[in-house]
């Protein structure tokens, strides 16, 4: 990926992406190369352009958000999209990630947490809004008794944290010195244990799990934080 991170973004409000294209515009290392109103023109120019980012709304005219990001992760892989929306639905959450957003951040985020989420999914991490990601989790595990990463051994905890960072099997298995296959087994042993039925699932636990472990800060956090 280029040194710097060239992004679209895409709203059907005008005023509001005005303000979304000066706070990133305003960030070294950012470049705002398009603007699109319309999912069908977001796709159009993540085919021209291939950006890093594409920030995309759920609720867009015509195909709309959830459709946008399967045409754009199928045709181009290179483009991480980065959801940006008022949408607060666990299920329009999971359909977005399901879909391969790489992040869901709420409209509403101080510039510098919108900042933050660029630069961790352009990193190649999974990146949720952090009380959506809670909910999520919350609704997925409520219903099992105890905690599920109990159940894990201290190499699928290897495993499950460094997913949460956003490694592959193979850079996984590297990391670990281990083989991409055997990545693979550990791998399948933690959808399992944690009941979750993808990756993207597994890294919001090991994502939350990092959160909850964070110290508290002596003074008011950020509203998003890596």
């Amino acid at each position: 990926m280029s040194e710097v991170v060239t992004i679209v973004v895409t709203d059907d409000h005008p005023l509001f992406r005005q303000g979304v294209v000066q706070t990133l515009t305003a960030e070294d290392g950012f470049s705002v190369i398009g603007e699109a109103g319309t999912g069908e023109e977001a796709f159009r120019l993540v085919m021209e352009l291939t950006p890093d980012i594409l920030l995309l709304d759920i609720g867009m005219p015509g195909a709309g958000g959830i459709a946008t990001i399967e045409q754009v992760t199928a045709a181009c892989p290179l483009t991480r999209v980065l959801m940006l929306t008022v949408s607060e639905s666990p299920d329009d959450l999971m359909q977005a990630l399901k879909a391969g957003a790489r992040g869901y951040v709420l409209k509403g985020v101080a510039s510098h947490g919108l900042i933050a989420a660029v630069r961790a999914v352009t990193a190649g991490e999974v990146f949720v809004t952090p009380v959506l990601a809670s909910t999520i989790l919350y609704e997925m595990t409520h219903d099992e008794p105890g905690d599920p990463l109990d159940e894990l051994t201290e190499r699928e905890r290897q495993v499950l944290q460094l997913l949460g960072e956003g490694l592959t099997n193979r850079e996984i298995g590297e990391r670990l010195f281990l083989a991409e296959k055997t990545i693979k087994h550990y791998m399948t042993n933690v959808l399992q244990k944690l009941h979750v039925r993808s990756r993207v699932e597994a890294a919001l636990v090991a994502l939350q799990r990092r959160l909850d472990n964070e110290p508290e800060p002596s003074t008011v956090p950020p509203e998003i934080t890596p």
